[in-house]
């Protein structure tokens, strides 16, 4: 057996291990990064990017059918599919072509095939050209996850879509049903009722985006349900029979669902089964995610993971950050995953955003605070864009000015808790929002009247 030695072995090209792969090769290392097939990495491929392009699309939709208010006229408005999928598609294209020319440029090898260790340090994978064996002075595992099918009778027989063939479909599905509450089942669900499918959700839990507040998760659920979508929710004991694409069935709750396709947003597990973790002596944890220190460092000597495999959040952002914490170990940083400050944003319509903790991790934390709310339809933007639905919601400590949290369920949701996430980091008090001379109309405007709210500490 023929072993190609580097100085750093990247298995797995999601956004931490390719940006590592190409910052390596540039600083002179002698770089291979092990890719399975999905150049740039998931997020590109059949997550983020994909999503959004296809949520897009159907936000163009759901405007055009509806344009009365703006002063439009329209008849007869539809929806092509197949025009709608070629657009996701060449927005991928054109990404991973990007992705690639930064690979060549920076003089990494690629190899591109089904890895799996055959001994410490050392990954064997299986090409198009054959097999070949690479060892790495540093291995940094970076395989992410998949979408998990949960235990549910004839689920898995009735070959349920996920978000990865989802994206791919030519044709709307004419009755949609999505075996999942949280954020994926939420916009891909919102995005197919807005192509002008029936769509049915159906939760475990009794509410919608189970993480989030009582009140955000109660106002998505009126967001949707006035566009039209079924959700069903506390659903227990689900059977599901038929086939996805052709006529499927779910019971639950004493309830028949039916639909022509079916689609799995519940959950996801790590891509560490079958790849010779144990033979690499890398350790997993209870829920099969690889273990990791502070530093993102494994219990095999000089072996790292990166990103959701690692247990990371599940934001390409998040996986980012990783790889600035393993280029710090290299360079004699200090940098660790201890007390980051990690946003999310949920691509709905009305879209929801937040940073910090809200209001049950607050209690559940014993952290003492006071909370500024404001509805969106006060906002004097969000009313000229007929966008009103939503609040905005701060938490501040108790006895200090300092923000603990931020959620916003509202048209520019993202960009705002930025704005807020940014007066974190600098450790400003929330007079600064209040205070700060921000533009008019602007949506981040809110900002000033939402910290106006706010009682002043107790003593």
């Amino acid at each position: 057996m023929q072993i190609e030695h580097f100085d750093i072995l990247i298995f797995g090209g999601g956004k931490a291990g390719k940006t590592l792969a190409v910052d390596q090769a540039k600083a002179g290392k002698r770089v291979a990064m092990i890719e399975a097939g999905m150049i740039g990495g998931s997020c590109i491929n059949i997550a983020c990017i994909p999503s959004k392009t296809f949520i897009r699309s159907a936000e163009i939709a759901h405007a055009l059918r509806s344009p009365t208010e703006f002063g439009s006229l329209a008849d007869g408005v539809g929806a092509d599919f197949g025009a709608v999928a070629g657009r996701t598609a060449r927005v991928v294209a054109e990404m991973v072509k990007a992705n690639q020319a930064s690979f060549d440029a920076s003089g990494m090898t690629l190899v591109i095939g089904w890895g799996k260790f055959v001994a410490p340090k050392t990954i064997e994978v299986r090409t198009e050209a054959g097999v070949r064996t690479l060892r790495g002075e540093k291995v940094y595992i970076n395989l992410g996850t998949s979408a998990q099918v949960p235990d549910v009778p004839g689920l898995a027989e009735a070959s349920p879509l996920t978000h990865v063939e989802a994206l791919k479909i030519d044709s709307l599905p004419k009755k949609l049903i999505v075996i999942g509450g949280g954020y994926i089942g939420l916009e891909l669900g919102q995005a197919v009722r807005r192509f002008g499918a029936e769509v049915t959700i159906i939760e475990r839990n009794p509410r919608l985006a189970p993480r989030e507040d009582q009140d955000a998760s109660d106002a998505i659920f009126d967001a949707l349900t006035e566009e039209g979508l079924t959700i069903v929710l506390n659903a227990k004991d689900l059977k599901v029979s038929g086939k996805s694409g052709d006529a499927v069935r779910v019971e639950c709750n004493g309830h028949v669902y039916e639909g022509s396709h079916i689609l799995v947003a519940a959950g996801r597990k790590p891509r560490t089964q079958g790849i010779g973790l144990d033979i690499a002596g890398v350790e997993l944890d209870d829920r099969g995610f690889i273990k990791v220190d502070d530093h993102l460092r494994t219990s095999a000597p000089e072996v790292w993971a990166m990103g959701e495999v690692a247990g990371t959040p599940m934001f390409t952002h998040a996986s980012l950050d990783d790889y600035r914490v393993v280029k710090s170990g290299l360079t004699g940083g200090a940098r660790t995953t201890v007390d980051r400050l990690i946003p999310y944003c949920v691509f709905i319509d009305p879209e929801f955003a937040r940073i910090g903790l809200n209001e049950n991790e607050a209690r559940q934390a014993g952290v003492r605070y006071r909370v500024a709310k404001l509805p969106m339809d006060v906002i004097p933007r969000a009313r000229t864009l007929s966008k009103r639905r939503g609040f905005m919601k701060a938490l501040v400590e108790e006895r200090s000015d300092r923000i603990i949290g931020f959620s916003m369920l509202g048209v520019n949701a993202g960009d705002v808790m930025t704005v807020v996430q940014m007066t974190m980091l600098g450790g400003l008090p929330y007079t600064a929002l209040r205070d700060g001379i921000f533009a008019h109309p602007t949506i981040s405007e809110g900002l000033n009247m939402l910290f106006a709210t706010l009682a002043p500490p107790t003593n």
